[in-house]
Order: C-alpha cells, then structure tokens, then sequence
C-alpha cells in the first residue's frame, strides 16, 4: 500500500499559494484494508476514508468511465491494481494531476511544466466528459489570474464544445451555487465570468448577466458604455474593497434590470432599480442562492441609486432608506450595502480612483439615527404605535440637524 499526497496541496505547495486542505490517495489497497487501519468511510459513491487522526481524506486509487449524462454519469472503479498514472490521468488539469511521495514529486502529465508556463490545461479529452469542469476550469483562472495564469487555447476550444453540446444543462443548482460562490471568494472573481463568457457558458449559466453586454448606458455617467463591461468593472472594484462573497454577489447583480428595459429608454433605464428584482428572483430560485446573498443583492438592486443621490436626499428619505435596510436591526446589511454602491460608483472607465463622500455620510446620519430608541418615549407615556412613529419622527429630526452641521 502506498500513500501520495495529491491535487490541490501539491499544486500550492510548488506555486507557494496558501492552502489548507490535504488529499491522498492510497494505491494497492482495498476498502477492507482502510477499515482495518481505523479509517472511517465517508459517502456512497467514492471509496473515501477519513484518517482517523488528522481527518484529512484519503481515496483508494480508481479510474471513472462515462456512462451516463451529467457530473454525475459515470461508472467508478477502484481497485488495488489501479495504478497512480491511472488515478491521476482521471483529473481535470495538469497542474491537478501530479502527486507527492517521500520519493519525490510524480508528474506524469506535465503538470510542472504547466506550472512554469502559467498555464490551464487538460489532462486529457477526457475533460470533456464532466461539465462541471468549465466551472471549474474558470474558478482556477479568478484564482490564479494575478499570478499570469490563462487558459490554453486548445482547453478553452473544448470548454467551447462542452458548452455547445448542451451537457452544462444536465448541472445540478447546488453544484453550479457551489462553484460560482467559491469563484466570487477568490481574488480575481470577474476573471471567472469572463472565462464563462469566452466559452459560451455564461449565457448557458447565467443568461440574466450574459444579457447586459452589448447594453448601452449614457456616457458622461459610463464613459465604458456597455453595460456588461461595467458589471464586470464593478465586480473588480467590489473584490477591491471587500472579500465578502456576499458583498461582491450584490455588486454582480445590481443592475440586472437594464436588460430589461426598453430600446426606446436606452440609455436612461429609467426603473431599471426594479425592474431587475424580477430577474434576481429568477437566478436566485434557479440556483438556490442562499438568503444572505439575496437578501443583500436585492437591497443594493433596488436602493443604489438612493446612496449615489445621499448627499441630496431629504432626512426622511434617508430614515426610510435605513428602515429598508434593516439598519437599526442587530443584523444590519448597511455596511454591505455601501461597498456594494461604492463599487458600482468606481466601476466606470475613468472613474476608479474617485471618492464617494455618500458612503461617509450614510454613515455618520445612521450613527445619529441609531442613538434614537424606545427607553425615553415609553418613559413620557407613549405606548404601541405612538412609539414608533416617535421613534422614526426622532430620527428624521436628527438626521436634520446633522446634516445643518455637516453638509
């Protein structure tokens, strides 16, 4: 029986990337044999043990051979005589494909030499038998992009013939939620849309995002024009102010509506704050995003504009705006909110490195307005409604002042 470390710690430990997690394969043992040594088996369809000790994974060596659609279309075959060449040449890319041993590094498929090249590449025409692999294969490039990585063009022409065959459609919601939100945590998250994009995929994926290229804005406020390309840009600036998968989700999707207005509204979009929480709606069911993602998203959809107009908007339009937000709650979303808005405000050809006073102020009027609560009006008397039409009367009063103090 011998034991390599594979995959991901390999790969990271050759680039000198952080990593946490440790995979090993076993190859010349069977499932008695991990039992007898104490590992405990986990799930159905791999034969993957847990050591017992560091609870690191540790899979007996097996070769898969398609037999069905989807990621989940093949037949596994594990065995003492499945080699390490065998286990690894099953793998996605080659820079994944390469195994650690006190005996050195075994690297069959040129994963080295990948890694030099800062490149993606298959390990086999296998690759395309799993379409969870274009996913995949554009989570690697957001990771890896501010090392020089990019994909090579014979990859990336079978990531376009995967797209084209339909099998992305076979993709289970949870495994595509999975991947995307793992791709919005890495560095470069806009690199793994683009990737999508470049392959067709994001259409297949995501067609409420796809459909805001080529969607004219007005240029002196987006000097980029399209529409697309700003999402993008406000991604990147989102991902610059924030590592908040949540955060970087709601910059992603805030302006999902100007696809759906009218050619004859171009390019004011003029309700494009809701018309777009119809699609939101759409991509959220689909993928079953969970509530923190949506909630946020659709709050910076609907109110974005409202932050970019703070400094204008009257006391008790900034109450209510709070109020939306469920800023005086405990679990208040108005810190995500004003990255969020922040980044759509930077997210423009030119416009980078400008401030955004708006967020400051929001800020600072909230601060004032949160100081506002029950203990003094329940202590005049005041009871049920009374209270809270005092409370929010309070807050706009407030606000009022502040804003003859600082603006």
């Amino acid at each position: 029986m011998n034991i390599y470390l594979v995959g991901g710690a390999v790969r990271d430990q050759q680039l000198g990337f952080p990593y946490k997690d440790r995979d090993y394969v076993v190859v010349g043992a069977t499932a008695e044999h991990m039992l007898a040594e104490g590992f405990k088996p986990v799930g159905k369809d791999f034969p993957v043990f847990i050591h017992p000790k560091s609870k690191d994974e540790y899979a007996l060596a097996r070769t898969e051979r398609k037999s069905g659609v989807g990621y989940k279309g093949f037949d596994i075959y594990a065995s003492p005589d499945v080699t390490l060449e065998e286990d690894l040449q099953r793998r996605d890319l080659t820079i994944n494909a390469m195994a650690q041993s006190d005996a050195g590094l075994v690297d069959p498929y040129g994963g080295m030499k990948d890694l030099k090249a800062k490149t993606l590449r298959h390990v086999s025409p296998n690759f395309q038998e799993d379409p969870l692999r274009v996913l995949r294969v554009a989570r690697f490039a957001a990771r890896y992009a501010h090392l020089g990585f990019t994909i090579a063009p014979d990859t990336m022409k079978l990531m376009q013939e995967m797209v084209s065959s339909g099998e992305l459609k076979t993709l289970v919601a949870e495994r595509v939620w999975q991947e995307t939100s793992r791709a919005l945590g890495e560095k470069s998250p806009d690199v793994f849309f683009d990737v999508l994009r470049q392959c067709c995929a994001l259409y297949a994926i995501f067609p409420e995002l796809d459909a805001l290229f080529g969607v004219p804005q007005p240029k002196e406020h987006h000097p980029e024009i399209d529409t697309g390309v700003h999402t993008i840009m406000v991604l990147q600036q989102a991902s610059l102010l924030s590592t908040s998968p949540v955060v970087r989700f709601a910059a992603l999707t805030h302006d999902l509506g100007k696809a759906l207005t009218l050619p004859e509204y171009w390019p004011s979009h003029h309700g494009h704050e809701t018309k777009g929480l119809a699609a939101l709606k759409k991509m959220v069911v689909r993928l079953r995003v969970p509530n923190e993602f949506a909630s946020l998203a659709e709050k910076v959809m609907e109110f974005h504009t409202h932050c970019h107009k703070a400094l204008e908007l009257k006391s008790s339009t900034l109450v209510k705006l709070f109020e939306s937000l469920g800023a005086f709650r405990q679990n208040s979303e108005l810190e995500g909110f004003l990255l969020a808005c922040e980044a759509d405000s930077k997210g423009r050809t030119g416009f980078e490195q400008r401030q955004y006073p708006q967020s400051d102020w929001l800020r600072k009027a909230h601060v004032a307005a949160n100081d506002v609560n029950a203990v003094q009006f329940i202590k005049e008397g005041l009871a049920g409604k009374e209270i809270g039409k005092a409370i929010h009367d309070k807050r706009v009063y407030v606000i009022e002042q502040l804003k003859k103090e600082s603006l």
